[in-house]
């Protein structure tokens, strides 16, 4: 027993350690503050109606009618029955946000390198180096939270998959199973196909491994293993992953119906995303040099770059008073890339980027191959259209890979393997399987090609680089060549102190090692100096874009949005309607009307297909035809500062019987008949609709015929009907059949869309109720499953432990 405490001792302190990091890194949590995060002040907006309806009636709801007329909330944080692998997830961030996330970066990281058989002492140096990568700090301080999470969860998978090609078994299938299922509950699935892509990167270097070592069965023995893994891990998200597959179909990840433009011109057609918005952010090439070298590309969109810049001497010379050209200098146009917008560099250190050149030395075998192929794959592919033949062959073939846009996120990969290489160098230096002159030899050649290129840049950098921007035009014409001329400057200067940081930093790692081989410093010592190198190197890059300024009171995170005279005045009308935000402050924060309307804007990924090619061909161009049939009651306005609320009077209301059908051969045709269509006593839909409900065209409609909204919940609407003749009612609510069920007088009928996007339904004449309920099947469903492989999971944990007592106790 106390052989076993003893083993357990290092570790425990090394977990200990990384909470008092965490902790300490964003140390205003433990004033009670929270982090300001855009993203997430977006997300608040649009699940407010739902959680409140959780509060209001211990009940989830899986459909919400706060955000672009109605969605379902698959992907805003819906709760699921018997998704136990979401409660271990919420055990496991016990600290208080964002600390949570880097302390799973960590652990995460510490055991991916454990199960490489890395000593955990190099293991929780390469998790310092892992966890305060710039790029997984800048993404905590903006708000992408689930895509923290999913990388956060990378680590541990791979160490799952580690295990078991060491034939570790037992406990490399039980990690296996629950990393991926925790990496799936994350709900971040591009995270998670890239990691999936690395993974056959790593299969890959295995097989050809396995093959030339004659250890082929031991590789498929491993493989079915891990697939049965990855089958229970899907299991035990079954609802999650079903939701979500179902919905992308109807999403704008999805194939639209559509093949003209907004201009009428043709549309390209595609099962997923457009080429150009995949491509939308893609990493720059010389922009690699930011992963070595921080501000290599002047750094982010807006960079302070102080008092004593030429920045802010040419905002004095423009007549800007000092305080004026302070903000200035403190907001300047320092990126002279080609992305639109970057918060801050990819920065993953130049001292892992020293140990990794070192790693492609020392290191040998699949360990090599698989995270340098992972590197290489992820750089390549986050240049996205600047490496237009590779990005489009995995956009025409890769399985998938449409459905996903910023293809520079895939950086994340590197992010991960370029400290696992660099840290396996560590290893390589300090065990005996290599003579210290082929050591020297390799020290000399990362030195060479990493200092050197430092040197290169910093003799040869106004030879090689003119640092212009695209943008700089814009300044040219505000400001004049003078102050753009200024800008240039102050981003040499970046460049050349950065590179001079970078060379620094390069010379001591280097130094560090060679005494090490010089038997002047023990493992030991070499292990803390890396460990202040990292941390210095690191962190100091992270404050300046993540820091104690971006906390606020809990209380502002909470509740971000404060109602306007506007608001107040709407949230007095009891009824159900629409409202449309035109105030600048709706602009800016699309998702704000959502936290206290029904509203047609929002802010997410994934809207539905259909509604938001609605939005782009009639609701930003404030057609007020379509407004009408969307029921939209309130349209806030602004004049001279002024927010105000118009009523349109002229909204078709909740639900209204039509006169006429209007037949049409196809969605380009039912879109366009939208902008003339006297909505009110007209309906269009497509051929092949009323033809698979037998449709009449023509329906009479007499002064007494209604249809009254009597009760209305986001999940549930409760109409009364009255009619002396047979009508179809057309209801101002968004069609989704995946879901919604209709029913008169308590039985269930179908109903149909038309409009583009609108519900509609044929009616008996007489008095009637219909009711329509959100009833997703896909939710009953995928949580029977997830009940079912939970048990399976449980079952195999106790026959596994079993087996393990009893083999130890036969040793």
């Amino acid at each position: 027993m106390s052989f076993s405490i003893k083993r357990l001792l290092p570790h425990v302190l090394i977990l200990l350690g990384f909470v008092a990091l965490s902790l300490a890194y964003f140390s205003p949590v433990l004033q009670g503050k929270k982090i300001n995060q855009s993203d997430i002040m977006h997300y608040i907006g649009m699940a407010e109606q739902q959680k409140e309806f959780a509060k209001t009636t211990g009940e989830e709801t899986y459909w919400t009618n706060s955000a672009f007329g109605g969605m379902p909330t698959y992907q805003l944080g819906a709760k699921y029955p018997h998704n136990y692998i979401k409660k271990l997830d919420l055990t496991l961030r016990f600290l208080p946000r964002p600390a949570d996330y880097l302390f799973l970066y960590f652990i995460g990281f510490y055991i991916l390198l454990l199960s490489l058989k890395v000593d955990f002492k190099l293991a929780a140096l390469g998790a310092l180096a892992f966890g305060f990568s710039t790029y997984l700090i800048i993404i905590l301080g903006v708000g992408h939270n689930s895509k923290a999470h999913a990388i956060a969860y990378m680590p541990l998978v791979l160490a799952g998959i580690v295990l078991t090609f060491r034939k570790k078994y037992i406990l490399g299938f039980f990690l296996t199973t629950i990393a991926l299922g925790l990496e799936i509950v994350t709900n971040h699935f591009q995270m998670t196909y890239y990691l999936l892509l690395l993974v056959l990167v790593l299969g890959l270097a295995y097989l050809v491994d396995a093959y030339k070592k004659q250890q082929l069965p031991h590789f498929f023995k491993s493989v079915g293993l891990l697939s049965v893994a990855a089958f229970l891990a899907v299991g035990l998200n079954a609802t999650n992953i079903m939701a979500t597959q179902e919905y992308v179909k109807e999403s704008t990840r999805g194939k639209s119906d559509l093949t003209i433009n907004v201009d009428g011109s043709p549309k390209e057609v595609t099962s997923g995303l457009s080429r150009e918005y995949i491509t939308e952010y893609s990493y720059g090439i010389l922009e690699s040099f930011n992963l070595f070298i921080p501000k290599f590309m002047g750094g982010g969109n807006s960079e302070d770059v102080g008092k004593d810049s030429e920045t802010y001497k040419a905002y004095i010379n423009l007549g800007a008073s000092p305080i004026d050209a302070l903000d200035g200098a403190r907001n300047a146009p320092m990126y002279w890339g080609d992305q639109t917008i970057v918060e801050a560099p990819a920065y993953v250190g130049a001292v892992i980027i020293f140990l990794f050149v070192l790693g492609l030395f020392l290191v040998k075998g699949r360990l090599k191959w698989w995270l340098v192929g992972g590197t290489l794959l992820s750089l390549f592919l986050s240049y996205g259209k600047n490496l237009g033949f590779l990005t489009d062959f995995f956009i025409d073939y890769v399985p998938l890979y449409n459905k996903f846009r910023a293809v520079s996120s895939i950086q994340v990969i590197l992010e991960l393997c370029s400290p696992v290489l660099g840290i396996m160098a560590l290893v390589r230096l300090f065990n005996d399987f290599q003579k210290d002159e082929e050591k020297l030899k390799a020290l000399k050649y990362s030195v060479a090609i990493t200092a050197g290129l430092a040197l290169i840049f910093l003799v040869f950098k106004s030879f090689l680089f003119d640092f212009e921007s695209f943008r700089d035009d814009q300044y040219i014409g505000a400001y004049g060549q003078p102050f753009v001329d200024a800008v240039i400057e102050d981003r040499k200067a970046l460049m050349t102190a950065d590179t001079l940081r970078a060379l620094v930093l390069v010379l001591l790692s280097a130094g560090t090692i060679f005494m090490f081989l010089k038997k002047k410093l023990s493992e030991n010592l070499v292990v803390v100096v890396f460990a202040v190198l990292i941390l210095f190197d690191l962190v100091t890059v992270d404050r300046e874009y993540v820091n104690n300024d971006n906390f606020v009171s809990a209380l502002k995170v909470d509740k971000p949005y404060q109602p306007t005279n506007a608001d107040l005045e709407i949230l007095n009308d009891k009824g159900h309607f629409r409202v449309l935000d035109m105030s600048s402050e709706g602009q800016r924060k699309p998702a704000r009307s959502a936290y206290f309307h029904n509203s047609l804007f929002g802010y997410h990924a994934a809207k539905l297909g259909r509604v938001n090619e609605l939005l782009e061909f009639y609701v930003y161009k404030n057609n007020m035809n379509v407004l009408n049939m969307l029921n939209t009651k309130y349209i806030i306005a602004e004049e001279q500062g002024q927010i105000f609320p118009y009523t349109n009077t002229d909204a078709n209301g909740n639900a209204w019987f039509v006169s006429k059908l209007k037949v049409v051969t196809d969605a380009n045709q039912e879109i366009v008949a939208l902008d003339s269509l006297d909505t009110k006593t007209i309906a269009v839909l497509e051929q092949t609709v009323q033809a698979e409900h037998n449709l009449k065209t023509n329906y009479q409609v007499d002064s007494i015929a209604s249809v009254q909204l009597k009760e209305f919940k986001p999940n549930y609407l409760k109409y009364e009907s009255n009619n002396s003749n047979e009508g179809l009612a057309v209801f101002s609510e968004v069609y989704y059949a995946q879901g919604w069920n209709a029913y008169i007088d308590g039985k269930l009928v179908p109903h149909l869309r038309v409009n583009y996007v609108l519900r509609a339904l044929e009616l008996p004449k007489g008095n009637h109720t219909i009711e329509f309920k959100f009833e997703p099947q896909v939710v009953k469903t995928g949580s029977q499953v997830a009940l079912a492989s939970s048990v399976v999971l449980g079952l195999l944990l106790l026959v596994g432990l079993f087996y393990e007592v009893k083999r130890r106790k036969n040793n």
